[in-house]
């Protein structure tokens, strides 16, 4: 069962690194939607959560593992999952347009950041970390905030990319212990 939740961890993070790679090859012919990694990724991650409530704490090897493919799941597979939330979001059901990208910019590697600094909380079993790293993006984005839909993106963005890694570090707790 470890094997199993390693493999689906992986798979979970090469996910959104396989969908870039081929996204610029496509052409046209065979495009790759961009919600492509999100609908592996999302599965990959049950899968490895169901493997690893069934199975004994793990040492060794697996448990750098497991330390090394929980925080680069976290970080990669986040920003595809984020980016469909915004997809989701930003539907008008009246046929107004749709706004444009954001107010925000750099909000992809502040994203990974993000994620990569909660999951290492999560990890190290320090809670505290997620509050100082969510008070710190929110008194760093806080003068931009005013602008039309800053608001929105910043809240739906955070929301998405913490939950995403605290579920990701959540399965690797359930390995650890």
């Amino acid at each position: 069962m470890v094997a199993l939740a390693l493999i689906a961890l992986a798979i979970a993070t090469l996910a959104p690194l396989v969908a870039a790679a081929l996204t610029p090859l496509s052409s046209g012919y065979l495009a790759v939607p961009e919600w492509s990694s999100t609908v592996v990724a999302v599965p990959a991650l049950g899968v490895a959560a169901l493997a690893a409530a069934h199975t004994t704490p793990v040492t060794g090897f697996a448990l750098g593992a497991t330390l090394v493919l929980c925080v680069s799941a976290a970080a990669t597979a986040g920003a595809p999952l984020v980016l469909t939330a915004f997809k989701i979001a930003r539907r008008q059901p009246d046929g107004s347009p749709a706004p444009d990208a954001g107010p925000l910019r750099g909000g992809r590697v502040i994203g990974i950041l993000e994620r990569i600094a909660v999951a290492a909380s999560i990890l190290a079993t320090w809670p505290e970390g997620i509050a100082i790293v969510l008070a710190v993006k929110g008194l760093a984005r806080y003068p931009e905030l005013r602008e039309p839909h800053a608001s929105e993106q910043f809240i739906i963005g955070t929301f998405v990319s913490v939950l995403w890694a605290v579920a990701v570090c959540g399965t690797g707790r359930a390995l650890i212990t």
